[in-house]
């Protein structure tokens, strides 16, 4: 009686968490996608940053563009002309006369 209430228990949890949707954040060319609109987020726009940066051939992943300013600073000085980021390195210095 023991192990057939310890199997159905097991059962049970078993099926509930297959039954547990992954929340994951889904991206787009920087935007975040909710109710299948897209919305400018940090997350998704440093994700784009990241990418692109690889794609100029430097090493980084998108963690470190999230959680480091330094590095977010040193990909934009070195890609930030890219027309895909401009807009989302702006609010970093680039060490470049912008005018004002």
């Amino acid at each position: 009686m023991t192990n057939s209430f310890a199997l159905a228990a097991a059962a049970v949890i078993v099926l509930a968490t297959s039954s547990v949707a992954e929340a994951k954040i889904e991206c787009r060319d920087g935007f975040q996608i909710v109710n299948g609109q897209e919305i400018s987020t940090p997350y998704c726009n440093d994700g784009l940053i990241a990418k692109v940066a690889r794609e100029h051939g430097m090493n980084v992943s998108e963690d470190n563009v999230r959680n480091n300013p330094s590095t977010k600073n040193e990909v934009c000085r070195f890609v930030g002309d890219d027309i895909r980021i401009q807009n989302y390195c702006n609010d970093t210095d680039q060490g470049r006369d912008q005018g004002e």
